[in-house]
């Protein structure tokens, strides 16, 4: 893809800030003994080529014209400027050294904080600014004014073929897009629906309004209530797991806040825990301001993350020992994210969706899925522009514009990627109504489940030819 190989570096799903959330020592990343913080030395020193390295890519890029858009590279600058001003021991990268543990000898810990600051200081910072003003002074100005990779040489078949990556399947552009259309009118209804039961006066727009602005959906004060609220979802879900599920993970779980360098333009993420289960799975929920944060779908949003979504999916993968070793890391984005989106329709089968809000929240969740659909091709394949795409969602969904315009600047960053999870979801919900009808009365929802589950990530064609198979040997 030398499109990408041109334009190394996005304001989201990027290396540069894989590796900052690295350096905090949270994420996948050990310190906890001398040679762990000698190892992150050497690659931060591999990590200073990198950045240098993206700086010459770059200038090709604006040589051959594949720049990325404006707007994205825009983003990025508060990124870098951030690695720039801190002080040293406030810094991301020093953070190790304040938490180095008191077991390390004394020679020790003043040897590698001598040795991180003359990192951060002598080599990071400068890298940092030197990519920063290459940016802001030289890219930056000419950056393109299109969204999509249809104004990129080779940029159709390039998104054709990412197309087919992210989805496993042979869906052109135009029938995802038809596809994504026939969804959003169909969860459209569903939400017309919700709304009459909730009691609203008005259409859908102003409903949607209502929502994001509602004080009684933002009624958070400190961070730490956010967090308590994830928390009280997942012991309500506990308590009827077994009615769905027979398999459970080993490995631990937590809920975190995102840490404060990214927070501003990340989404709520899963991040795996380690396959010893030492170290537990972590779901990131950026709360960049707790007075406006909206609850409203926190439920879905749950359910998507964590359990049984992406927590359970991508725990037991990496737990079962009847996969080969190399599939344990396996992350196919199709179905991944076709499960996860899947896990939120199951939140009445295990003890949620009682408040209709939150039941609005999943047709929410799974309306920003089909509008991806739309948005998705509609940038990359026929010519829409940011503007064009924040609209088509402000128009059919709840979310606030702060964070459609997040969402879409994503797919700008990273074609194809975001259309894999309704694709996925479609294809496991096909699947499940195939075996209820077929089995009647037989059906097993857990043994269902396990079939789906117990393989890693699937093809979506190896995927159906597997789940066939299983009901054709029940009939």
């Amino acid at each position: 893809l030398p499109s990408f190989e041109l334009m190394p570096l996005f304001q989201i799903q990027s290396l540069h800030l894989y590796v900052a959330q690295m350096a905090g020592g949270t994420s996948v990343q050990p310190f906890k003994t001398v040679n762990d913080y000698e190892n992150w030395l050497k690659r931060l020193a591999d990590y200073e080529v990198f950045l240098d390295t993206c700086i010459f890519k770059m200038k090709e890029g604006l040589a051959k014209q594949v720049v990325m858009p404006k707007a994205l590279a825009e983003k990025m600058l508060p990124q870098l400027q951030g690695f720039i001003s801190t002080p040293v021991e406030s810094h991301l990268f020093y953070t190790p050294i304040k938490n180095i543990p008191e077991s390390f000898a004394l020679d020790d810990r003043k040897r590698l904080d001598r040795e991180y600051r003359a990192m951060i200081l002598d080599k990071l910072v400068p890298a940092y600014k030197r990519l920063n003003d290459f940016i802001e002074t030289e890219y930056l100005p000419n950056c393109r004014t299109t969204s999509g990779l249809g104004s990129l040489p080779n940029g159709k078949a390039t998104y054709d073929y990412l197309l087919r990556l992210h989805t496993t399947t042979n869906l052109t552009a135009d029938e995802i897009h038809e596809l994504g259309k026939r969804e959003v009118e169909r969860i459209l209804g569903e939400m017309e629906k919700a709304k009459s039961e909730i009691g609203f006066d008005g259409d859908l727009r102003a409903f949607f309004d209502h929502v994001r602005s509602s004080e009684a959906q933002m009624p958070f004060t400190e961070p730490e209530e956010v967090i308590a609220n994830f928390n009280a979802i997942g012991d309500r879900i506990n308590l009827r797991l077994g009615q769905v599920f027979d398999l459970k993970p080993k490995v631990g779980f937590e809920v975190r806040r995102t840490e404060s360098f990214r927070e501003a333009s990340a989404s709520a993420e899963y991040v795996p825990g380690s396959k010893d289960a030492v170290r537990s799975g972590i779901f990131y929920v950026p709360i960049p301001d707790v007075l406006s944060y909206n609850k409203f779908a926190d439920e879905a949003l749950f359910l998507h993350e964590a359990i049984p979504g992406h927590h359970y999916q991508l725990s037991l993968q990496q737990e079962n020992d009847q996969l080969p070793e190399f599939l344990h890391p396996e992350s196919m984005g199709v179905f991944v994210e076709g499960w996860a989106l899947y896990a939120e329709s199951l939140g009445k089968e295990l003890g949620l969706y009682a408040d209709p809000y939150q039941y609005f929240g999943m047709l929410s969740m799974e309306m920003h899925r089909a509008i991806r659909l739309v948005v998705d091709t509609g940038i990359h394949a026929k010519g829409w522009t940011r503007e064009q795409a924040i609209q088509y969602s402000l128009d059919n969904e709840a979310e606030s514009e702060d964070g459609i315009i997040t969402e879409i600047e994503r797919y700008m960053a990273t074609p194809g990627q975001a259309v894999s999870y309704k694709i996925g979801q479609l294809k496991i919900r096909e699947l499940r109504n195939r075996a209820e009808s077929s089995l009647g009365r037989a059906f097993d929802i857990k043994a269902f489940h396990n079939q789906i589950l117990n393989s890693g990530s699937l093809p979506l064609v190896l995927l159906e030819k597997k789940i066939d198979s299983w009901i054709a040997a029940q009939l």
